[in-house]
């Protein structure tokens, strides 16, 4: 044998044997994650968070539509400041209501005192409580009258519970000058109501439902509405001597 032929045997014998080739189809791999299930909480709260956000998608387009089609008249400022300001504070347009009635009744008295006739009251008695601020006048209820001196006693009561007994006085003439402690009683040149003479009656609503009959609630706004004011029924008489109304 030859070099060269020793070579090549040695070289043929070093190599490893070729692969076998597997017969038949070639199996898949297997997968080695397995796969998951979705659970129904998960589903649930997919649903509900869907549900949620085309609930809200819906009320702010619709809220938008209804706005763009409203009408809105924007306040002034003077009224927002009458919102915001003590509800007792002076009024200029009902002060100045209340100051030309009383001008309108001197004038009357003037002129009967001249003419020699009988001085007419200002103040009257309707057949029924006048209304507003969505209540409806009110009849009276039949055969019932007004008692002054019951609703002296409830004054008084009233009045000194907010500690004003030495000014009792001063509220006596007050409301026997306004109303003569009327609870029905309205004056025929302003409008005002109650024993207080309200502008407009409807005020007295703040102290209750049943302002338009209820002498007792008229009393508590009339003094409410006096320490707010006034301070004090007698600083309200003050007011009330020099101008002709409070």
């Amino acid at each position: 044998m030859s070099i060269g032929e020793q070579v090549r045997e040695t070289r043929a014998t070093d190599q490893p044997p070729a692969p076998r080739r597997s017969r038949g189809r070639r199996r898949p791999p297997r997968r080695t994650n397995k796969t998951r299930r979705i659970r129904p909480k998960v589903v649930l709260a997919t649903a509900a968070s869907l549900a949620f956000v085309v609930g809200v998608t819906a009320f702010v387009v619709d809220t938008h539509i209804r706005n763009s089609q409203s009408t809105v008249t924007p306040l002034t400022l003077e009224e927002m400041m009458r919102m915001a300001k003590d509800p007792f504070a002076p009024d200029p347009e009902v002060d100045a209501l209340k100051a030309q009635a009383a001008q309108r009744a001197r004038a009357a008295q003037l002129a009967a005192e001249r003419d020699g006739r009988k001085k007419l009251s200002p103040i009257y008695t309707e057949d029924k409580a006048p209304g507003g601020a969505g209540f409806q006048p009110q009849p009276f209820p039949a055969g019932s009258n007004p008692d002054p001196g019951s609703n002296k006693a409830i004054g008084k009561e009233l009045n000194a519970a907010r500690g004003w007994d030495a000014e009792w006085g001063c509220l006596e003439k007050l409301w026997m000058k306004e109303s003569g402690w009327n609870e029905r009683a309205a004056n025929r040149y302003s409008g005002a109501y109650g024993i207080p003479q309200a502008l407009p009656g409807s005020k007295m609503a703040s102290a209750g439902a049943d302002w338009q009959t209820n002498a007792a609630t008229q009393i508590k706004w009339g003094l409410d509405y006096i320490a707010g004011r006034y301070k004090s029924p007698c600083g309200a008489w003050a007011h009330s001597q020099q101008t002709g109304w409070y």
